[in-house]
């Protein structure tokens, strides 16, 4: 039996121990959280977490399309580039915990020089995820402080503009 056969009769529990260890990376009292709350409104980082980690890992069996990795990956590390509880490196590295599931669910099979083989390439199909994540990673972080720089440009506009200290500069030549 070959590698991907293995990790399609065994996605359910792969993507079930990954979905945890992920959600494991944040403080305990908000892991709970995550994983008691069903109302994907009031735990959208779980909804998310939950809907988008199974169809990543499907890609990561088929043909690894990159459209449709990163439109996966994008709410994800959105989500995660915005919680100040999470380094760079952890909001990204919750990919690599994908490893540690598939070692965990297939390790009988991994006896088997031949799987064994094969789980080294799947895993450098891993390593290029998080590749792909790191450069969605920058561009939500990119989005956050375009935001923040133009909030902060209102702002002192604003208050400029209320203490009188902007004048509209005249259309018009100055005469000399």
């Amino acid at each position: 039996m070959s590698l991907n056969n293995l990790l399609e009769r065994n996605k359910d529990d792969i993507v079930k121990q990954w979905l945890v260890s992920v959600i494991d990376t944040y403080p305990a009292d908000t892991s709970k959280f995550i994983k008691n709350q069903k109302d994907p409104f009031a735990n959208p980082v779980g909804n998310t977490l939950s809907v988008n980690l199974g169809p990543l890992f499907d890609e990561l069996l088929n043909e690894m399309d990159y459209k449709a990795i990163t439109s996966y990956l994008d709410p994800i590390l959105r989500v995660r580039a915005v919680q100040p509880i999470l380094s760079s490196s952890q909001s990204i590295g919750f990919i690599f915990l994908l490893k540690k599931a598939i070692r965990r669910s297939l390790k009988k099979e991994l006896s088997d020089k031949n799987i064994l083989k094969e789980l080294l390439h799947f895993e450098s199909k891993i390593d290029e995820l998080t590749l792909i994540a790191f450069d969605v990673y920058l561009k939500c972080r990119e989005q956050i402080y375009e935001i923040k720089s133009n909030e902060v440009r209102n702002r002192t506009f604003r208050a400029f503009e209320r203490a009188g200290l902007l004048t509209e500069i005249s259309a018009e030549e100055p005469s000399l």
